[in-house]
């Protein structure tokens, strides 16, 4: 089958389902919590200020997110250069939407930037961000999946 015009489950572009971006935006969400969770910790344990914690997160956000895509197409015997613009190609979208409403809804939120890892307001506002940006990078997926761009590049690669 020609993977360039068909989305991993043999559909034509343009007819991308729900569940196909459900899961390609929980694909994301997975390497960017890690990744901003972790940032997070690290920013907040070395006494760090909220830009450069948030710096910190949003890079390791970034890092995390496209290394999941990473290893997995390099798995399927991609060379690294190749591997390396799949990743970029299939994840830089989302992760941008993602990063940018989960970092402005930590931002938003009253005491948050100033709250510690032990308070509930700063998990509740990660944890609310995370959830608000999938329901706002869910639709952004399904879009870019039905015109064979972002997570779709990665399905010709398994």
């Amino acid at each position: 089958m020609d993977h360039s015009t068909h989305d991993h489950e043999g559909r034509p572009h343009g007819t991308a389902t729900w569940g196909t971006a459900v899961k390609a935006t929980l694909h994301c969400l997975t390497g960017c919590a890690i990744g901003e969770i972790l940032g997070m910790v690290i920013g907040t344990a070395l006494g760090w200020g909220n830009v450069p914690t948030m710096v910190l997160a949003i890079g390791l956000a970034f890092l995390f997110g496209y290394s999941f895509t990473l290893f997995a197409v390099l798995r399927a015997g991609l060379g690294l250069g190749a591997a390396i613009r799949v990743a970029l190609a299939a994840d830089t979208v989302s992760i941008t939407v993602m990063e940018l409403v989960d970092n402005a809804i930590i931002a938003l939120t009253p005491g948050a930037m100033d709250a510690h890892l032990t308070d509930g307001l700063f998990w509740s506002a990660l944890l609310g961000g995370f959830a608000v940006a999938f329901l706002i990078t869910t639709p952004v997926n399904k879009w870019m999946i039905g015109r064979g761009k972002g997570h779709a590049v990665v399905h010709a690669h398994h």
